[in-house]
């Protein structure tokens, strides 16, 4: 993907304020300001389906990366739910749910995969979109990926809503972006912070309050 195919979003001219749009009253002094309202990220995401579908060869085994990617994985795949390719056909989808945990030691890099490896081999021969909040380092898509391939899936394309501008990147970058971001600690539309924030819609920047008041 180029880059110029997503929405570079920086805190210089994406700097909404509170006041524009609702926020929930038990969050309000815990976000500094808006970064990505709710209507612009549903926008998006239905231009980030139109192009899935677009590129689509067959039917796709829609990959949720847990657990802060369920809420784009279920608002992309209604929006892929709704279109129809070129010829007129629709997309047949199913769907499944991954846990995914890096770790690292001394001699190599990988994750943990919460499926088996009898589920993992039903891949085969099939054609697996992955479906993720935020692309960071990249590391743990990478080690996924290199895990997915040996599975000999016909084909794996993954989308992220958001890619992180971060000097940590090992320059990974996905087939499907919705948004570049600063290299800011971002929450809401279920990206969390310790598990708090999933419930807020928008996309925001974190307080120093709101990292102190959640802090563990």
């Amino acid at each position: 993907m180029d880059p110029s195919d997503w929405i570079d979003v920086t805190t210089e001219k994406n700097h909404y304020s509170l006041n524009h749009f609702v926020i929930p009253s038990h969050y309000e002094r815990d976000v500094s300001s808006i970064l990505i309202p709710h209507g612009v990220i549903m926008d998006r995401i239905q231009k980030l389906a139109r192009l899935i579908v677009d590129d689509s060869q067959g039917p796709l085994v829609v990959c949720c990366i847990l657990k802060g990617g369920h809420q784009y994985f279920a608002d992309l795949v209604n929006e892929i739910k709704k279109l129809r390719r070129n010829n007129g056909s629709s997309v047949p989808l199913s769907l499944e749910f991954i846990r995914v945990k890096s770790y690292t030691n001394d001699t190599s890099g990988g994750v943990n995969i919460s499926l088996t490896d009898e589920q993992l081999k039903e891949f085969e021969g099939k054609n697996l979109l992955i479906v993720e909040d935020i692309i960071d380092t990249g590391a743990t898509m990478v080690h996924l990926l290199n895990r997915l391939e040996t599975y000999n899936p016909k084909s794996v394309k993954v989308t992220s809503l958001l890619l992180k501008k971060t000097p940590k990147s090992n320059g990974y970058i996905p087939h499907y972006v919705g948004f570049a971001i600063p290299d800011a600690f971002v929450v809401g539309y279920a990206l969390d912070y310790n598990e708090y924030f999933r419930d807020l819609d928008h996309i925001c920047v974190i307080s120093d309050e709101g990292k102190a008041k959640y802090a563990v």
